[in-house]
């Protein structure tokens, strides 16, 4: 479909029956493909009548990124908290970006994607206190995060409370919450023996595992959630 897509844009007129033999495939084989093509966002327009053609509209294509799937998921992801937050700013579009990623991948990817965007919760903005205590974590931190949410294993972690007191532990990163701008990631705490809601920016090192864990629901962890100082 990419070569008849780049075709579909530099000629000005192309009927279905010169794409099919010229691709040497049937007429309902290349409108099977645009109908596909058009499901990914492509803009194909068709004109009516007896000689009427399609053509893909040449802006198509500007600034085309062609992302890794776990690049897109993260986008995906990162549209889905940009909803859930009612952002007037920029929504109008983020949809129409969402759907033609989703379109984009196989219904088993699909159903990967919709479960961790259910892992990712959006609370309250977090009290002034907490947001003045609060700082970047670092890069290393966030791509093992990244890595034991996505592939859902152990990560092994150093954790400094507000106090300075750090600790070495094990958690299970079931699921994310965001209490704007802090990132919390809810867990089941190995040390603690029971869930635990970690404010990430507090996570001094972090290495991954290949222990996975069984997704728990989050009911068995609404005590942990429903704190009012997550800032320990």
């Amino acid at each position: 479909m990419e070569l008849l897509a780049v075709q579909l844009k530099q000629d000005a007129h192309c009927t279905v029956k010169d794409l099919a033999r010229q691709h040497g495939v049937s007429t309902r084989t290349i409108a099977r493909d645009l109908s596909v093509m058009r499901e990914q966002g492509m803009q194909i327009d068709a004109d009516r009548g007896r000689g009427g053609g399609v053509r893909l509209d040449r802006n198509w294509g500007v600034g085309r990124l062609n992302l890794p799937y776990a690049e897109a998921v993260d986008l995906l992801i990162s549209i889905a908290v940009a909803e859930q937050m009612r952002s007037p700013i920029f929504l109008a579009s983020l949809g129409s970006v969402r759907r033609q990623m989703v379109a984009s991948f196989s219904p088993e990817k699909r159903k990967q994607v919709d479960q961790l965007k259910s892992r990712v919760m959006i609370g309250v903005t977090a009290s002034t206190y907490v947001q003045a205590g609060a700082s970047a974590p670092p890069k290393r931190v966030v791509q093992a995060l990244h890595q034991a949410f996505i592939n859902q294993t152990v990560l092994e972690i150093r954790y400094q409370r507000e106090d300075g007191e750090t600790s070495e532990r094990q958690i299970a990163p079931h699921y994310l919450l965001l209490k704007y701008p802090i990132w919390y990631v809810v867990a089941f705490d190995h040390l603690r023996g029971g869930p635990r809601t970690l404010r990430c920016d507090r996570i001094l090192s972090a290495r991954t595992t290949e222990t996975p864990f069984r997704l728990l629901p989050k009911a068995e962890f609404a005590p942990s959630i429903a704190r009012d100082d997550l800032s320990l």
